[in-house]
């Protein structure tokens, strides 16, 4: 005879999972943040910065900065592995490190 599929517990599995994953997710944009030195903003201005990224229309804006992302991760790779703990493995292993020199300068235009 054919097992009977428990679609309950299946079902119950597959939201612990996604639980699981949005809250690895979580952790890590808060990495993100604390890595970047963005954690010294308060928090109405760090949305208003996202929201203002988010809205933006200029690809150049955008590109330029896509390669400073990518950039700093490489950066932070060579150090021992802070971009890999940031992108997908975990908590971030360096604590904001030199992340917060030289985004000031270029930020702002």
């Amino acid at each position: 005879m054919r097992k009977v599929r428990d679609y309950d517990a299946e079902l119950k599995a597959l939201g612990d999972k996604a639980k699981a994953l949005k809250a690895k997710r979580v952790e890590q944009l808060g990495a993100l943040v604390t890595a970047t030195g963005a954690d010294a903003l308060d928090a109405e201005t760090l949305a208003g910065v996202l929201l203002d990224a988010i809205g933006s229309k200029d690809a150049s804006a955008k590109e330029a900065w896509r390669a400073k992302g990518a950039a700093f991760f490489h950066r932070r790779g060579r150090k021992g592995g802070g971009a890999a703990a940031i992108d997908g493995s975990g908590a971030a292993t360096e604590p904001r490190g030199d992340a917060a020199d030289g985004s000031g300068a270029t930020a702002n235009g």
